[in-house]
């Protein structure tokens, strides 16, 4: 039995859709959201466990007769959340059921991680799996210490762990950045991207899901640590350029330099924002299909069309 936590969320979701889909094992979700026992097939249910993540939860009920888990469940980016809440939830949360799941004799833990815990950005080498870690906000060092803790619960009970450690997650009804620019596209007709020339990385919930579950029953995946990313790098230009294509919508990217932006961005205290925007994130993926087999099954432009497909 498959153990998905966060289900409900973003990521979540279109990983038990794909689940659901294959059937390959039986599924119990966790979380807040009780959404009942779920018929998918007349041989396949999916069941639901309610409860929080936390250093002090039982998970003993989600947890039985489980063999894998898929942690997605954890305390995203929010302006109120402070280093203490981060802490709780993804990093003691997480380490205390992978403590459990041992105990109660699950075999693999699949955790997802964030690209925040190797840095904001890459100058003229991408992200590695050997590159030095440099969390640079209180969401990436809770990411980060989780991982840490999952490798020694690995190395003390031999529970199979797998990191993963994705890009900018994007697709229909993404939350956070992608979402902002999804309204901007639509609202907007003309954007300041015509000079933008940078290097990002990005990953289709779609691809995401896909690796995860991949990760969650491939023989080779325990012990290693994979960068996530479609494996396709753009500019933020193409990667607008490519929502609007999307949305079926027109949009004139006008030629501002870059260094205007980026100074706009200074005067209204927006530097982190324009970095995110205009810097580069690049990562070396490849060690997913060295280790995996793994090549994203999805192309950027084939995942954007799921979003005229879903709006409104």
């Amino acid at each position: 039995m498959i153990l998905l936590t966060g289900s409900s969320g973003f990521v979540g979701s279109e990983i038990l859709n794909q689940l659901t889909q294959r059937a390959v094992l039986p599924i119990r979700t966790y979380g807040r959201r009780d959404s009942g026992r779920l018929k998918i097939s007349q041989n396949m249910t999916v069941d639901h466990a309610v409860g929080d993540i936390g250093p002090e939860v039982n998970y003993a009920n989600a947890l039985r007769g489980v063999d894998v888990i898929i942690h997605c469940a954890a305390l995203a980016h929010m302006a109120k959340s402070d280093e203490l809440s981060y802490q709780n939830i993804n990093t003691l949360g997480t380490i205390e059921l992978a403590k459990q799941a041992q105990q109660a004799s699950a075999k693999r833990f699949v955790y997802i991680s964030s690209i925040g815990v190797n840095g904001p950005s890459t100058k003229n080498i991408p992200f590695s799996v050997d590159s030095t870690v440099h969390p640079h906000n209180a969401y990436a060092k809770s990411k980060y210490d989780a991982e840490i803790g999952l490798k020694k619960i690995a190395a003390e009970t031999g529970l199979e762990v797998v990191i993963v450690r994705p890009t900018l997650v994007y697709g229909a009804h993404a939350p956070g950045n992608f979402g902002s620019l999804i309204k901007l596209v639509k609202r907007i007709p003309v954007l300041p991207f015509g000079l933008a020339d940078n290097k990002r990385d990005f990953i289709s919930v779609k691809n995401l899901a896909d690796l995860l579950i991949t990760c969650a029953l491939h023989p080779k995946a325990p012990g290693h640590t994979f960068l996530a990313s479609d494996g396709e790098t753009v500019s933020i230009k193409d990667f607008t350029n490519a929502i609007a294509k999307g949305l079926d919508k027109k949009l004139i990217q006008l030629p501002i330099p870059v260094s205007l932006m980026r100074l706009v961005a200074r005067l209204v205290r927006k530097s982190a924002m324009a970095e995110q925007l205009l810097g580069n994130l690049q990562v070396d993926s490849s060690n997913a299909q060295e280790v995996l087999g793994w090549i994203p099954p999805y192309t950027m432009e084939q995942a954007m069309a799921s979003l005229s497909e879903n709006k409104k």
